[in-house]
């Protein structure tokens, strides 16, 4: 396994000096924000598509220091009941997949999105309940009607590119935790699998070490990025919170860099059992700590990577 960035944290830095800094920490793999959610400050699509010379130069900029391109992302909603927004969201994974593609990349990071609750919506629907009935009929008309149809195309699209796409399992989506995930990919085939961010799955009360082992191969590519669940204000309110994020002593949890949320023996039992699925690709942090700058946070995170990595391969049961 590698240590990788997602490295719109850097959004502020010209490219190559982010490049230049990441390098410096012993980090080997980047994640490149595409546009969407994530904005493109590194990566303008439309540029890159039409230019072969700012395609070679990305690429030369990031294998010049060592580093390798672990996914492209264009976290969205394709599905938004807004047609301009899901217009938008939809063309520019599109590009994004066509980039991918001749970039040589073969992972493209995404959200499953979110329908509204019937054709005249104008705002998405996460439903969380079974009762009252109205929410079961929204739930099956957004898998009926949108969200299976949709990904099938897409998939078909981006299978014919080389690429597969990688959902980030986010609450506010059809696809939020495990068995969402595998409906989904029951649904439309393998051209989809998990981006693995256990952040989101801490909160909602997974055990991510157990999500892992029943995902398995459908897992393509991970986030490293922890939550700190305050029990005190669970306890009262439940992990359902839609307080602002920098209202750190009110909130049922907030995001934490690596190991200031869970112990580092909880990231050594994920990182195993990442093996034990046979996932040897990259963990790439999502820094979005409050408590800590964009600086301090990424490099405890790297800090603490390290020591819990698997690098090298296993080899034979001498023992055995």
């Amino acid at each position: 396994m590698k240590i990788g960035v997602f490295t719109v944290l850097f959004a502020q830095m010209p490219f190559e000096e982010a490049l230049d800094y990441i390098a410096s920490t012993g980090v080997e793999m980047v994640e490149l924000g595409t546009g969407n959610y994530p904005g493109d400050a590194h990566v303008p699509l439309d540029r890159l598509l039409e230019d072969e010379g700012a395609r070679k130069s990305l690429i030369k900029a990031v294998e010049s220091r060592g580093l390798a391109i672990s996914a492209l992302s264009c976290h969205g909603n394709s599905l938004h009941p807004d047609s301009k927004i899901a217009k938008e969201h939809h063309e520019t994974r599109r590009k994004t997949i066509r980039l991918a593609q001749m970039l040589g990349v073969d992972r493209v990071i995404d959200f499953s999105g979110c329908p509204g609750d019937g054709p005249s919506a104008t705002k998405p629907n996460w439903v969380t309940c079974a009762w009252p009935p109205d929410y079961l009929e929204v739930l099956e008309w957004q898998w009926k009607e949108r969200v299976i149809p949709y990904w099938k195309e897409e998939a078909k699209f981006a299978k014919e590119h080389g690429v597969r796409i990688c959902f980030e399992m986010h609450p506010g989506f059809v696809v939020y935790n495990t068995e969402t995930l595998l409906k989904l990919r029951d649904a439309v085939g393998d051209t989809i699998g998990a981006n693995f961010d256990p952040s989101h799955l801490f909160w909602q009360g997974m055990d991510p070490v157990m999500c892992i082992k029943t995902l398995g191969e459908a897992i393509y590519h991970v986030h490293a990025k922890d939550v700190r669940i305050d029990a005190a204000n669970t306890s009262v309110n439940g992990v359902l919170d839609t307080k602002h994020y920098s209202d750190v002593l009110a909130r049922s949890w907030v995001f934490r860099t690596v190991g200031y949320g869970h112990d580092l023996q909880t990231w050594r039992d994920m990182v195993s059992m990442l093996r034990a699925v046979g996932y040897d690709y990259v963990l790439s942090i999502e820094h979005e700590d409050s408590l800590m700058s964009v600086k301090e946070g990424f490099e405890k995170a790297v800090a603490n990577l390290k020591k819990i990595v698997i690098e090298e391969p296993a080899g034979e049961m001498w023992w055995a």
